[in-house]
Parts: structure tokens; C-alpha cells; sequence
């Protein structure tokens, strides 16, 4: 079974810093810009699961790239390129200390809360006798804090302010530029037989300016329902079939795993690992309307490091 187990950071020329996310490599360079490469690693409730994803990073960078072009008239992002399949080259910016979570259906994290007897999340009210996966009627935004390490922590827009994490001016911005993405996601989504139930944005400042930073709408950073048999299911209490990586959080949760202290993570097979690729390219192709293509890639499943040339061939045509 191939693993994830990181290897150590690649030199580039220029490089002043480097970061390991739980499944993104950030490489940043003294022109500050940075380099982002997605490998094969899958997290869940913030944990690091044994097993990589064939092909995971293909998915997860080059759906951020199509949604960070498709949506780039809304609201200024990161990206300047991604010069190959696993790796964008961007700005650096100042990361700001909360995530933006939208919400449009009670799915997830807010419908455990809200069975277990919460009816107000973040800051938001719920309205009593909602059944999972319902539709919200307007989406509304759940902040989370952003933790470097372990879990991070549901806040409301009160205490974000309170405590100063984001100015009540840049936090406007996001909640404008946050409901705007959602809006173009949930467009996008059904264009390919998909409704977006719910995602995560994460801003930074770039002079002084709000900007979208990281992934978008992808399979990582959201949650999707097939549209077509939604409304026949939610009728008759069935369960939604799911698009995202939620199957594989439900996965965990039903082998007794959520990432609390003392809990083992249950042994992920082959087969189940091809299941979770097979569904990662499918939502890329439902989302795209294109296809992968055959890997020419010898590391799948491991540290990647064939995209070195690559970028270093760009940026020289860049005169850098």
C-alpha cells in the first residue's frame, strides 16, 4: 500500500520557508510569492489517515485552479498559475485567523450539532424540525477558527469581533465575497447534475486587501449531493447520495473513529482506497466536464516531486 508519510522539503531557488498542511506543501520564495503542491495525503476530523490517494492531488489542484479562474471577476485570489497538475504558483498572504464556512443544507458537522439538540450554530438560529440534508433556504455563514494543529472551533461573527481576529471592515468583505462564491459554486454544482450543500473559504490580505486564498469547491473543502434524485430522497427519508469526502468521514464514524484521544483509525484496504480515488476523479469530472487523463506520474500515492522541472522551466520563461 503506498503511504503518505511526508519526505523532507525540496530546495528551490529563492526559498525563504516551508510549510506541511495536513495535505498541501507550501513552499515559500523571497519574491513573495509562494508554490503549493497537493499530494496524495487524505485528512479527516484533522487528522492525517495511513493511506494516500492515488491521484487525490491531481484532483484537489486542478479543481481549485478551474474554480479560482471561473470565479476570479468576484473576488481577487491567490493564484497566478498552476504550471502543473499538482502545483499552483501564487501570492502569499497574510492568512486571516477564521474560516468562512457556508452552509445551504443541514449536512455534516451542523446537523450532528443540530440532532443532538443545538439550535443556534455560530451565532445562528435554527429553526426547530429540520430532518438532515434539508434545505436551509438561504445559506448561512458558520465561521470556524483556524487551527494550525488539531481541530478547529465553531465561533460566531460576535466573538470574531470581540476578539480581533478580523477587522469588522476586511469581515464584511469576506462575508460579501464568501455568499457571492457560493452563489457561483451552487451554479456551477448543478451545471453538473451536483447541488454544493456546503464549503469553506480561507481569506488572506494581500496589501492591505481581502483575497481568496488556498482551494475552492473542491471535493476536500466541500460537500456535494447528485441533484437529480435529491428532492425523491429527502422526501421519502432516505439518505443522499454524496459526491465529496464525507463518505469517507461516515466510513471512519461507523468503524468508531472521529479523531478523539484513544481512537485508532481503522485499517484502509485497496479496494477502499481505489473507491475513494474513483469517486475523487468522478467528482472532478462532474464539476469539470473534463477528465484526468492517464497519469504520468510514477510517485502516485507518494511525496510528489516530478513537478520540480516543471515549474523551474516555468518560472524561467517568467525571466525569474
Amino acid at each position: 500500500m503506498p503511504n503518505s508519510f511526508p519526505q523532507a522539503p525540496i530546495q528551490l531557488p529563492g526559498m525563504t520557508g516551508f510549510y506541511r498542511g495536513k495535505v498541501r506543501d507550501v513552499y515559500f520564495l523571497e519574491d513573495g510569492r509562494l508554490v503549493m503542491v497537493a499530494s496524495d495525503r487524505i485528512s479527516a476530523f484533522d487528522v492525517v489517515l495511513p493511506a494516500a490517494i492515488p491521484r487525490k492531488g491531481e484532483v484537489l489542484n486542478r479543481t481549485a485552479a478551474y474554480f479560482l479562474e471561473k470565479t476570479s471577476d468576484l473576488v481577487p485570489n491567490w493564484l497566478i498559475s498552476s504550471p502543473h497538475p499538482r502545483v499552483s504558483y501564487g501570492y502569499r498572504a497574510e492568512p486571516v485567523a477564521v474560516e468562512m464556512v457556508v452552509r445551504g443544507y443541514l449536512s455534516g458537522h451542523a446537523w450532528r450539532c443540530y440532532r443532538d439538540g443545538a439550535r443556534t450554530l455560530c451565532g445562528v438560529p435554527l429553526p426547530d424540525g429540520l430532518r438532515e440534508s434539508d434545505s436551509l433556504g438561504s445559506p448561512i455563514i458558520t465561521p470556524t477558527t483556524k487551527a494550525s494543529q488539531g481541530h478547529d472551533q465553531d465561533i460566531s461573527r460576535e466573538q470574531i469581533l470581540e476578539q480581533g481576529l478580523v477587522s469588522e471592515e476586511h469581515y464584511r468583505t469576506m462575508e460579501q465575497y464568501a455568499l457571492a462564491l457560493f452563489e457561483r459554486g451552487s451554479k456551477m454544482a448543478l451545471e453538473g447534475g451536483l447541488i454544493l450543500v456546503d464549503t469553506k473559504y480561507e481569506f488572506g490580505l494581500l496589501d492591505g486587501k481581502v483575497i481568496l486564498m488556498d482551494e475552492v469547491h473542491t471535493p476536500d473543502s466541500s460537500r456535494y449531493f447528485y441533484a437529480e434524485p435529491y428532492q425523491e430522497l429527502q422526501e421519502s427519508g432516505q439518505p443522499q447520495q454524496q459526491l465529496s469526502k464525507e463518505f469517507v468521514r461516515q466510513w471512519l464514524i461507523a468503524h468508531g473513529f472521529q479523531g478523539l484521544p484513544g481512537q485508532q483509525i481503522p485499517p484502509m484496504t485497496p479496494e477502499w482506497v481505489e473507491q475513494i480515488s474513483a469517486r475523487y476523479q468522478e467528482l472532478y469530472h462532474q464539476l469539470t466536464g473534463q477528465d484526468l487523463g492517464p497519469s504520468d506520474s510514477l510517485q502516485v500515492g507518494l511525496e510528489p516531486t516530478d513537478w520540480v522541472d516543471d515549474f523551474l522551466d516555468y518560472r524561467r520563461t517568467l525571466g525569474l
